[in-house]
């Protein structure tokens, strides 16, 4: 009984799962901070999409500084791209490299970055699917400041009707399996 009870809630959950687990309530902030992970510029444009609109002071761009491609790091890589494309805007861009491949350390690297502005309000732009618990990370590990996030999509990864593709079940089977452990286990650390 309590299992047919537990699959017809599993069932009932299921459409809702990738609308669950995508967030985009982007509000005005004193920095934006565009985590790294993306692999066609998604969250960076949607991070400077929102910059030229006001919503932020000051651009930083996450890019990992411990690991080499073609000899130099993503964070040199992230440098010399902005320098590139940034145009008029790049004296408010900056990047914050990081170290680890994880949002936790990730909101340590964050905090360094940030504090030399003494934001009071951060906004956060990731991938859609990444947007729920990265704000809950973010807030738990650094609630010194008010935090917000906004959505970059990338329809080659991940879209809310998740059962359509293969590679968006992926995608949302592997984001709840890290809303499980965060807030199961990280969160409680």
């Amino acid at each position: 009984m309590l299992f047919l009870f537990l699959l017809i809630g599993l069932l009932t959950f299921l459409p809702f799962a990738g609308r669950a687990l995508v967030s985009d309530r982007p509000e005005k902030a004193d920095v934006i901070v565009v985590l790294a992970g993306d692999s066609i510029d998604q969250r960076y444009r949607r991070g400077m999409e929102l910059l030229r609109a006001g919503y932020g002071k000051h651009l930083f761009l996450d890019a990992s500084s411990d690991s080499n491609y073609f000899g130099h790091t993503p964070a040199e890589y992230a440098a010399a791209f902005l320098k590139e494309d940034a145009h008029e805007m790049e004296p408010l861009v900056s990047v914050c490299p990081f170290e680890e491949d994880s949002t936790m350390t990730e909101t340590l690297y964050v905090a360094k970055c940030v504090e030399t502005f003494q934001p009071q309000r951060v906004l956060l732009v990731t991938s859609d699917f990444h947007t729920s618990r990265a704000l809950s990370i973010f807030a738990h590990r650094l609630p010194q400041y008010q935090w917000s996030v906004a959505a970059a999509k990338d329809d080659r990864l991940f879209a809310q009707r998740w059962w359509q593709h293969r590679e968006w079940a992926k995608t949302a089977f592997l984001e709840w399996l890290k809303v499980a452990w965060w807030n199961g286990v990280d969160r409680w650390r």
